[in-house]
């Protein structure tokens, strides 16, 4: 389910990307000779093409060959240029007049949409444009009045910021919808009056457990996840706590965000190693901050451990052998250490304090259900119409966006190189059930990164493009078609490369 979900998102932000060029290059009447979804070497699992008015589909077919033809000599032999490049032109019009009727050479003002057989992004093969589709000696000669290259330098760049533009719009439209559908929920942290818990990490750093957090650099953070935001990704330093009457400041470590990337890691393997051993191990993950809550039983589950010791919905479970006053967290670490061992609980039932001794098998749970933070503390739920929607989702895609930028800087560590993903991390962000929020505003996330990843000036990319661009514009000096290539291409292995050690990292994930 996780990986459907994935290879819909991301096929629905490759077509909503490529549309973006279309749509430019065809409002400055540049042709557009094929739409693919996924790539096509050699055939097409489908590709369509409308002549003269009727649409032509056609499936499992062998791609359509180019219309440029090689320029020869007086004497029949193959021209090539100083470089030793075959020199090419565009079929003439009497020589795409003559060749037959269903040959879809002969409309080369229409579009070939297709679906390719590589489930590898897709492309949008704009002509007498140098990218992954087409080299500098695949273009004819002579530039064309409805090529990309005859265009002046900005309707170019419009054309190849159409893409990024698209999916930043797409993403923030996306959270305006959900806006408007669900609403938001928050868990604002003033109104936390038992504190938070804190993971040793964050221990060492001065915290202590139900310490109240009023400010992190001068701001109110609003939900426990800013907090995270904040001192972790953003590395910002400054925290100003409530303990008890006393207001406490606190300076992070400068290097915190790193120490936790590095004992993320470290606790993901020994998560890995577990799920080696035993197949029917259940991955924890590791929680740095949480609500410092009790541990109340919202449902026991049929022959579990709190079943057999006749554990009750509405329990509230304090203490595990001996140590008492415990969070929700905290007892499920303590349980954590005795798999396959009895442990002596404490809890409350209806205000009276009560134990129970229960045996808990190799997993180390109890069989119950827990009642969550939504459900203990009090939510503050915001309805928005459309028109409020639309701007709220705006500024919430902007944050996001900003947040993902600045925790950027972590990806050029060892750690966070080591916390990289490819696609299985990514399918592993969506839920292993369907849901239509958490699908949506993963897209829109997925959108979001797409858009700013394009706009990196790496080549290949759209910022690639866009970057040649603007160094045309400020000095007057188009970069020759050839240098366009050999730049793509160097881009091209660079991406290939990093795509190679982010699946890298899944696969030695999942056996080591």
């Amino acid at each position: 389910m996780q990986w459907l979900q994935l290879i819909l998102a991301l096929s629905i932000l490759v077509v909503i990307h490529e549309l973006g060029h279309f749509c430019f290059a065809r409002l400055f009447k540049t042709r557009v000779e094929k739409f693919y979804m996924f790539f096509n070497p050699t055939f097409s699992i489908l590709r369509a093409k409308k002549i003269n008015g009727k649409w032509q589909i056609k499936f499992f077919a062998r791609n359509v060959e180019d219309t440029s033809v090689v320029v020869k000599d007086e004497m029949g032999n193959e021209k090539k240029d100083e470089k030793g490049n075959l020199i090419r032109r565009p079929m003439t019009e009497d020589e795409l007049a003559a060749l037959p009727e269903d040959d879809w050479r002969r409309y080369p003002d229409n579009t070939e949409w297709g679906l390719g057989w590589v489930p590898f992004g897709g492309y949008c093969a704009i002509s007498g444009m140098v990218d992954e589709t087409k080299a500098a000696t695949d273009l004819p000669s002579e530039p064309q009045p409805w090529e990309f290259r005859s265009k002046n330098v900005w309707q170019r760049l419009c054309i190849i910021i159409g893409g990024i533009l698209v999916n930043f719009i797409a993403a923030l439209f996306i959270f305006g919808m959900l806006l408007f559908h669900w609403g938001k929920d928050e868990m604002p942290l003033s109104q936390i009056n038992t504190g938070l818990y804190y993971s040793d990490i964050l221990l060492d750093e001065g915290f202590q457990q139900q310490d109240k957090i009023l400010q992190i650099n001068g701001v109110e953070p609003a939900q426990l996840g800013d907090v995270v935001n904040a001192i972790i990704l953003q590395g910002q330093r400054d925290v100003l706590v409530l303990r008890g009457n006393d207001t406490v400041a606190l300076t992070m470590s400068q290097d915190l965000g790193i120490r936790y990337l590095a004992l993320q890691n470290e606790y993901d393997r020994e998560q890995r190693e577990k799920e080696r051993a035993d197949k029917s191990y259940v991955k924890k993950d590791f929680v740095l901050l949480s609500y410092y809550m009790p541990f109340m039983i919202d449902s026991v589950l049929p022959g579990g451990a709190a079943a057999f010791a006749n554990m009750q919905k509405g329990d509230s479970i304090v203490g595990i052998n001996g140590l008492s006053g415990l969070c929700q967290v905290q007892i499920a670490n303590e349980l954590a250490k005795y798999p396959c061992d009895s442990v002596t609980l404490e809890f409350y039932r209806d205000g009276q304090p009560m134990q129970a001794q229960l045996f808990i098998g190799d997993q180390a749970m109890i069989g119950v259900t827990r009642v969550m933070p939504w459900d203990y503390y009090t939510s503050v739920h915001t309805s928005y119409t459309f028109f409020q929607a639309i701007p709220a989702g705006i500024a919430y895609g902007w944050d996001l966006l900003v947040m993902y930028v600045k925790q950027f800087r972590l990806v050029f560590t060892k750690e966070g190189a080591q916390s990289m993903g490819g696609f299985g991390a990514i399918s592993n962000m969506f839920p292993d059930v369907w849901n239509w929020f958490d699908f949506w505003h993963m897209t829109a996330f997925l959108s979001l990164i797409l858009a700013f990843m394009n706009f990196l000036p790496i080549p290949a990319l759209d910022g690639g493009y866009i970057l040649f661009l603007l160094w045309e514009i400020i000095t007057r000096r188009k970069p020759s078609d050839k240098f366009l290539e050999v730049a793509n291409t160097i881009g091209f292995w660079l991406l290939l490369l990093l795509m190679i050690f982010a699946n890298g990292n899944d696969i030695f994930k999942a056996f080591f």
